[in-house]
């Protein structure tokens, strides 16, 4: 299990406090640093998905302290190789079961928020992977269009747009919506314009079959979701991930695009409903995944106001999945 180190910073009046909670709990490793100027500074040693108990027990004792800080780092390696043993993970602090299957939600809401920057970066691995999957798919070439979608970054805005609503966090959800809704302009921009200037056959494979939505759709959508969800939980590496979202994504939108600039606008009206549905899939998994999880506020407060979001966010997506899917059958009759 990955560990992870956490520094806290307090006002020298406090440092009895602070120890006094880190010896109460059990076989937690914690270490006192030198004193520097009026701070109190200690270390505790812990694995990954230790980390939110112990911050939300700093937290809740400190956070009106003036001076309080509570920083947290990644271990690349540490000797003795920690053990995964029950006793060696037992704290005094109360934790929810479901916690212990993810890192803290302060981490992944950092590792989330910088994902959903719009940026140059953003801009540019956009604006490279429309102009590879159009090639790929006026080629009929699966492995193009398999290399446009490693590079295509929509997994981050998608996790973080269902994060917003599972902590209420409407900040982080407005940024995710400015960032995926940019993304989308660029994508059908791009798209339509070489819809334009190249002739696009609808009865290519790769196009005909995003140009309207079935069940094996609508699962993969799902799956995506909560897999790119559960990477991000768990700490784990999101480029593969990254590539599921991108399959339900970036292809039906630039199918949209394409068609939309050949002229065609049933076959892209399919296209679109289909991006729409996928995008819907996408975040009603995530949502699920997070509330399986057990990712929440600390305190009772904002958990109420999270839930009342997620509900909401919640009725909203499956009554518009509901829609569109009613709307894609009529228009495939």
């Amino acid at each position: 299990m990955p560990e992870r180190v956490i520094k806290i910073i307090l006002p020298r009046d406090q440092s009895e406090n602070a120890i006094e909670l880190l010896e109460n709990q059990d076989n937690l490793t914690f270490w006192q640093e030198e004193l520097s100027g009026k701070n109190f500074v200690a270390s505790i040693l812990l694995d990954s998905l230790q980390s939110e108990s112990i911050m939300d027990l700093f937290e809740k004792k400190f956070s009106k302290t003036k001076g309080f800080n509570l920083i947290l780092f990644p271990v690349e390696a540490s000797i003795p190789r920690s053990k995964e043993t029950k006793e060696s993970k037992s704290t005094n602090v109360k934790e929810d079961k479901k916690s212990k299957m993810r890192i803290s939600r302060e981490e992944l809401y950092s590792d989330i928020v910088d994902s959903t920057k719009l940026n140059n970066v953003f801009i540019m691995m956009t604006f490279l992977s429309t102009v590879v999957v159009a090639i790929g798919l006026l080629k009929n070439n699966v492995a193009v269009i398999i290399g446009a979608m490693v590079i295509a970054p929509f997994l981050g805005p998608n996790v973080a747009l269902a994060l917003s609503s599972v902590l209420a966090e409407k900040k982080l959800g407005m940024d995710a919506m400015k960032t995926l809704l940019t993304g989308g302009f660029i994508v059908v921009g791009l798209s339509a314009g070489t819809g334009v200037f190249f002739n696009v056959d609808p009865n290519i494979s790769e196009i005909a079959s995003r140009t309207s939505a079935d069940l094996p759709d609508i699962i993969l959508a799902l799956a995506s979701g909560a897999a790119g969800v559960l990477a991000f939980t768990a700490g784990a590496s999101t480029a593969v991930i990254g590539v599921m979202v991108a399959v339900a994504l970036l292809p039906p939108l630039t199918v949209f695009g394409l068609l939309l600039g050949s002229g065609d606008i049933k076959l892209a009206t399919g296209a679109f409903l289909l991006f729409m549905i996928n995008i819907i899939c996408v975040n009603l998994a995530g949502i699920a995944t997070f509330l399986f999880q057990g990712v929440s506020p600390r305190t009772w407060w904002a958990a109420d106001k999270a839930k009342k979001a997620t509900r909401r966010s919640l009725v909203l997506w499956i009554l518009t999945l509901a829609l569109l899917i009613a709307i894609m059958l009529l228009i495939n009759k």
